[in-house]
């Protein structure tokens, strides 16, 4: 893996974070003025040897980059793992939901016991934590419970927030939704 270039970016347009229908429900919008510009979407030179399509997460930088190919990514920001709750590996995307439901597992219910509300599941909707899309992430045919997904709380992007998913403005993932198959690589470095 080569690092990425300090090529400059082309600028965000910050009109893909203004309110919007996504289906019968409506995304509020981001209010881009709170945030770091490296963590708003935007095509970034990228110089790597992973194929086009590849979604890789940088969780020093606190970017994941969908690698376009010919020295370019599109570059979104994220909200990683809290101390402790972090993952990397590589594995692949092999389910992807819209407005999916959310099910706690039993270790974050005994960490949490006010979940236990949810053990069997919180439909898709705008106080369901996975947000607006979810990309499930499998290793070696087997759900990691790894999941790269939208947010009620926009304002945890470019923080270690969560346990252990990978956050991003409905938004953004609404956009990586459209572009990423089912069987995409990831990486997470």
């Amino acid at each position: 893996m080569l690092p990425p270039e300090d090529r400059p970016a082309e600028p965000t347009d910050v009109s893909y974070y203004a309110a919007r229908q996504d289906g019968n429900r409506a995304l509020r919008a981001v209010d881009v003025v709170n945030f770091h510009p490296s963590l708003l979407r935007q095509r970034v030179g990228y110089r790597t040897d992973e194929a086009p399509g590849t979604v890789i997460i940088d969780t020093k930088r606190f970017h994941l980059y969908l690698v376009e190919g010919d020295g370019w990514a599109l570059r979104y920001g994220v909200a990683i793992g809290r101390e402790g709750f972090g993952w990397t590996g590589e594995g692949v995307i092999s389910r992807r939901a819209q407005w999916p439901r959310w099910t706690p597992p039993p270790e974050m219910i005994e960490r949490q016991p006010e979940l236990a509300q949810f053990e069997q599941g919180m439909p898709g909707g705008p106080k369901n934590p996975l947000g607006a899309r979810a990309l499930y992430v499998y290793q070696n045919g087997r759900d990691t419970l790894i999941r790269v997904h939208g947010t009620n709380t926009p304002n945890s992007i470019g923080r270690r927030a969560s346990s252990g998913c990978f956050r991003m403005l409905n938004q953004d993932v609404i956009d990586l939704y459209n572009r990423v198959p089912d069987g995409a690589k990831i990486i997470v470095m």
